[in-house]
């Protein structure tokens, strides 16, 4: 026979329901960070078109001058550097303070510039990148296409018409 217990003490009972406490843990799958990592590796997506294969890399935040795209021994080598915010406010005080002031220009007193921001909470990545690929040798490695609009790094990898892949031969 089962016993049942009900405790009807209210300061030995939870103050939350067990739902929102189950809902606080799920809502939260990682505790989130206080400091940036250094280095990331961005998503991608893969897709086959027709005329050839396209690949998408989620890049938000990223200088196309800051992308360095490469083709080595049959792979495709996608690398490059998101600047952390933080670290970027903080190297611009760093140099607007080291300026040196003309000799004859008067100085302007202004108060004290604000501080760089800080990070209470990270869910998106910055730092060092480096993603391959490896491509068939159906593509025509000479007509990569990249493109670099909305934060989405767009690489058109060719088929190669050229180069047969398969061939039915006829038996005589």
């Amino acid at each position: 026979m089962a016993t049942l217990l009900y405790n009807n003490r209210p300061s030995l009972r939870p103050s939350r329901a067990l739902s929102a406490m189950l809902a606080d843990m799920l809502r939260e799958p990682q505790a989130p960070a206080a400091q940036p990592t250094p280095a990331f590796v961005p998503a991608a997506d893969i897709l086959e078109t027709a005329t050839g294969f396209e690949l998408h890399l989620a890049l938000p935040g990223v200088k196309k001058e800051s992308i360095n795209l490469e083709f080595l021994d049959g792979q495709l080598v996608v690398s490059g550097t998101r600047p952390n915010p933080v670290a970027a406010a903080k190297e611009a005080d760093t140099v607007a303070s080291e300026a040196p002031a003309a000799e004859n220009t008067a100085t302007v007193v202004t108060p004290e510039a604000p501080a760089a921001p800080k990070f209470r909470r990270i869910e998106t990545n910055y730092g060092q990148f480096s993603r391959t690929f490896r491509l068939p040798d159906t593509v025509n490695v000479k007509a990569i296409a990249a493109e670099l609009t909305d934060g989405i790094l767009r690489v058109t990898l060719p088929f190669d018409t050229e180069k047969v892949t398969t061939q039915h031969i006829e038996i005589r």
